[in-house]
């Protein structure tokens, strides 16, 4: 029997604030010291009193007007009731019946995803399991730091489609400037919560099968997986657990509501607990928190605030710079290095044509996607290490259209550019790096190749046009690729023409 998957995520993400959600202490996610971002407060010590980060609210707001949320009118916090070692009070300061967001929605592959609540609430410490040990430590650092929770209706249908939502949330975050949402340090923490249930497909009005699913169709039982680190895990996890459950329900088994964690050694989930439901958490409202409200002008100050984001990037990326949608995408996916493009665009001289003004632009949209990317490693445009300026760039782009240099001398003026800083025509003067465009010395260096290599000049001579590319290359080599590859390919022509 065939069996249909039903996901929903809870995601939660740290927000990227100076101090942390309920005290001053700072939220440095780099801090390596155990136990040195701590006070009273977020170590739960009796008598002390939380006070709310107001750039926390501002930007959970912020994401909710983004993913099309309704922002409420009025908004609470709850104490969560559970003890675990890294929780230092005994509770979280959470969110429950008022959430601060709700409603919204992310468009993926075309369909809306629904999303149910963004609320607010703080992150727990972190424990340490020294290996070959007995004990865990405990580092409180991370304690109290703000944390954002999104949580989806369930309307994802299969492993491939989630990861993708997780992903357009992941970019759409960084677009706001709200979080780092680094998976790899866990600011960004995707839980998936699947069933299973038996195919059964819808009948129409006339009796015969449709192509959905019937609308009274009861979900299975829900299974929860943690420890999602990654987009690779995301899809992972969830295609492990389909096949497992398929596999239970196939042999007459039960899938028993329970919480799993995800291995990522051995690609497996594996159970941890029996899942909780709200009610064991005794949720109640926070005693030491009032009730706060939200006045139009304030969201619609945050609503100001909001950049063009990644759909609406993508729609004037292909409208004004004419780019394919592969090249979109990867300058999309990375806001700092679309925002270096534009920057090297806007320094093009003015009133070129735009027959130039297009080829110049896909020079730059090459040059950046390929060689300057391929130098960047790690390194970000949008750091203080990376030193070529938007206007060398651009100075850089107009000498290769305009045939000064070739690509080979364009690769090692970028890569000393890359080095150094230095201004593009002040490389190639003192290393002599000029274009050579006298064609009486070209042409020299033309025959003298032709006369050296008479066994390819008799391939041309039968047909085979590949032939000449082979001699371009003789001749540029012998130029140190100083040649103007278009003199170069003429010459080449004219003077085997003749022969």
């Amino acid at each position: 029997m065939d069996y249909k998957p039903t996901i929903g995520l809870e995601i939660h993400i740290e927000l990227q604030t100076n101090s942390k959600m309920f005290c001053s202490c700072p939220n440095d996610p780099d801090e390596k010291r155990p136990n040195f971002n701590v006070c009273p407060i977020c170590m739960g010590h009796p008598g002390t009193l939380p006070v709310i980060n107001k750039e926390a609210v501002r930007k959970t707001i912020k994401t909710g007007i983004a993913l099309n949320c309704k922002v409420a009118d009025s908004s609470r916090f709850n104490r969560k009731n559970y003890f675990y070692p890294d929780l230092p009070k005994g509770y979280q300061i959470s969110q429950y019946e008022l959430p601060i967001c709700n409603g919204g929605f992310l468009e993926v592959n075309g369909r809306k995803i629904r999303i149910r609540r963004i609320h607010l609430e703080e992150d727990t410490g972190k424990l340490i399991h020294p290996e070959g040990k007995n004990y865990s430590l405990v580092d409180f650092n991370r304690a109290g730091i703000p944390l954002m929770e999104l949580v989806t209706e369930p309307d994802l249908k299969t492993a491939q489609e989630t990861k993708k939502f997780a992903e357009e949330l992941h970019i759409i975050l960084h677009y706001l400037n709200v979080s780092d949402a680094d998976m790899e340090k866990g600011q960004m923490r995707v839980e998936a919560n699947i069933s299973l249930a038996p195919y059964r497909p819808a009948l129409s009005e006339k009796g015969g099968a449709g192509a959905g699913f019937s609308k009274d169709q009861k979900l299975g039982t829900k299974v929860e997986i943690k420890n999602l680190n990654s987009f690779r895990s995301v899809e992972r996890a969830l295609e492990y657990e389909i096949k497992r459950q398929s596999e239970l329900l196939g042999g007459g088994e039960k899938i028993i509501q329970e919480t799993r964690g995800w291995d990522e050694n051995k690609e497996v989930t594996v159970s941890q607990r029996e899942k909780e439901e709200a009610h064991d958490y005794r949720y109640f409202p926070e005693p030491d928190l009032l009730p706060f409200y939200f006045n139009q002008n304030f969201i619609n100050e945050i609503r100001a605030e909001i950049p063009e984001l990644p759909e609406a990037k993508k729609e004037r990326f292909k409208e004004e710079y004419g780019l394919d949608e592969k090249n979109i995408d990867i300058f999309v996916y990375n806001k700092d290095l679309s925002e270096y493009f534009e920057q090297v665009v806007s320094e093009f001289e003015p009133g070129l044509s735009e027959e130039r003004l297009a080829s110049q632009i896909n020079l730059a949209k090459n040059y950046i996607i390929s060689d300057l990317q391929g130098l960047l490693g790690g390194v970000s445009v949008a750091s203080k290490d990376f030193l070529i300026t938007p206007e060398n760039f651009a100075e850089l782009i107009a000498l290769i259209f305009e045939g000064k240099i070739s690509s080979k001398i364009a690769k090692q003026v970028l890569e000393e550019m890359f080095r150094t800083g230095a201004d593009p025509s002040n490389i190639i003067e003192e290393k002599g790096l000029s274009q050579v465009t006298d064609e009486t010395e070209i042409e020299r260096i033309v025959k003298d190749v032709i006369e050296k290599n008479q066994k390819v000049v008799a391939d041309y001579k039968k047909g085979k046009e590949a032939s000449i590319q082979f001699l371009v290359g003789q001749v540029m080599a012998a130029t140190k690729g100083k040649a103007s590859p278009e003199i170069v390919n003429r010459l080449l022509k004219e003077v085997l023409d003749k022969i």
